[in-house]
Formats: structure tokens, C-alpha cells, sequence
């Protein structure tokens, strides 16, 4: 288990043998096919584009909500600090970024005012934080900022352990959606096709999705979704990558060298 970038890198690298990948953004999955691991249309292969979980974004507060934050836009408040990640280095950091500008755009908002409410948030980080990990540490350890944006799941589990947890999940957010597939050069090294196919249909399995529900994850089996346990809040607006232009336009939009990250953040 790790970061899904760093899986990928690592996977790309040799230095994972995987044979089956289920990483949390699904652009990891398109370098790891881009690296010539994983054969072209994966995503047709299996059910629902190749996404077998998902989860949405949660904003997590100070006990209380001393700031009173209420929505996306709350995060732009001239007093309100938000704790990230990189998205150089982390998925969430990614899903993150991208909520917040369809906090926007989804919203009938202009790319402009996209841009000019994203640098508002990014300019009060003081440091980008390695990973979700490091970032969250960074919030409910040493408790730095104000709020935190991260996966429903993991605020979901966080809050076994720590019942105090304030957070809320925005009506109108984005759909983080999580892939598997098959490393196609590996499988084919280790002769293992066959039960690593088995095992991503056994995923998609009413067994399998009620257990993703049990960890706080979102199930993509419609029925498992409404009869789970775990009965989540409500999304009014719910939108997707493809929404934003699919994954080869927002790397090359907003994560490529020089593109619109590195502009708010005042890199060239």
C-alpha cells in the first residue's frame, strides 16, 4: 500500500512487479500505459470505465467550525488557511485542485473566476505538504490551517478513531473516481492473466462493493449504493474528469510544466 503516484513510479521503475493496479486518480493508470505496462483501452476492459470504487471530497474543519466554514467558496475567506498537498506528488493534492475549480466552473462560473478563487486559497499554504499523509499530520497533529480537503473515506475512517472529527462533504463536488486494471507486460511475464481478470470481476462483485462501503467508499453498484449500511450524504451536483476535459487535457491544462498550477503558484 502507498501514494498512487508513488506506486505508479515505482511500478513504471521495475521496482514493482504488479500485476493488478487499483491506484486513486486514474491518470497514474494512463502513465503507467504510457510507459508501455498496461495496453491501450484498458479502460473498456471492465465495468464502468475501468473505475471499481469511489469516493467525493470532504472538508475537514476545526472542532467547532470556529471559522464557520459552510462551502468551497469558504475556503477563499481572507482569515482561513487550507493544509495541502503537492499535486506533483499526491493523488489527493489532484482531486483537490480539481474540486475547487468545478467549485466554479460546474457552478456556471467563468475559467477566470476559476483561476482568481483558486490562487486566493493557494497563496495563504504555506508549504505543500509531500502526501495526504503528510498533510494531514500536518493538520491534526500539529495543527496547522484551518481546513483540509480530503477523500470522504478517509475522514470516514479517521473518525473511528477520532469521533471529534468536524467535517462536512459539499453538495455539489467531484467524483473521485478510483480504477483498476491489469499490468498487461507483467501478467504476461508471470502467466497470471487469468486469476488477475478473476480478481478485478470478483471487485466489481455485490460481496466485494458492500466491503469498499464498509470502509467509507462510495459503491458503483447502484443497489450496493443504496442498500449499504454506511448511507451517505447527499450530492446534488456530483461531476467528473470528464466534465473538466478528460485526463490528457487537465495534465496538459493544469499540471504540465508552466500550465495553470504553476502559474497560481507563481512558477515558470
Amino acid at each position: 500500500y502507498g501514494g498512487s503516484i508513488a506506486q505508479a513510479d515505482d511500478i513504471i521503475a521495475g521496482k514493482q512487479k504488479a500485476d493488478v493496479v487499483h491506484l486513486a486518480i486514474p491518470l497514474d493508470v494512463v502513465r503507467i500505459e504510457q510507459a508501455g505496462l498496461i495496453n491501450p483501452g484498458w479502460q473498456n476492459r471492465f465495468p464502468r470505465r475501468g473505475v471499481v470504487s469511489h469516493s467525493v471530497a470532504a472538508i475537514v474543519t476545526r472542532e467547532g467550525n470556529p471559522k464557520n466554514i459552510q462551502t468551497w467558496s469558504d475556503l477563499a475567506q481572507e482569515d482561513v488557511t487550507v493544509i495541502s498537498a503537492n499535486p506533483r506528488t499526491s493523488g489527493i493534492a489532484i482531486w483537490q485542485f480539481l474540486g475547487l475549480w468545478g467549485s466554479v466552473t460546474q457552478a456556471g462560473g467563468e475559467p477566470q473566476e476559476a483561476i482568481d478563487f483558486v490562487r486566493r486559497i493557494y497563496e495563504k499554504i504555506p508549504a505543500l505538504a509531500q502526501d495526504a499523509r503528510e498533510a494531514s499530520i500536518l493538520f491534526f497533529q500539529k495543527q496547522q490551517g484551518d481546513a483540509l480537503v480530503t477523500y470522504e473515506n478517509e475522514v470516514i475512517l479517521a473518525g473511528k478513531n477520532r469521533p471529534e472529527t468536524n467535517y462536512f462533504v459539499p453538495t455539489l463536488n467531484i467524483s473521485i473516481d478510483n480504477p483498476v486494471a491489469v499490468v498487461d507486460k507483467n501478467v504476461s511475464q508471470h502467466g497470471t492473466r487469468k486469476v488477475a481478470e478473476a480478481f478485478i470481476d470478483f471487485l466489481y462483485s455485490e460481496e466485494a462493493q458492500q466491503e469498499f462501503t464498509k470502509l467509507g467508499y462510495r459503491s458503483v453498484n447502484p443497489f450496493v449504493a443504496e442498500t449499504a449500511e454506511l448511507q451517505f450524504p447527499k450530492i446534488e451536483t456530483l461531476f467528473n474528469a470528464q466534465d473538466l476535459g478528460g485526463w490528457p487535457l487537465i495534465q496538459e491544462k493544469f499540471f504540465a510544466d508552466g500550465a495553470i498550477f504553476d502559474q497560481i503558484k507563481g512558477k515558470s
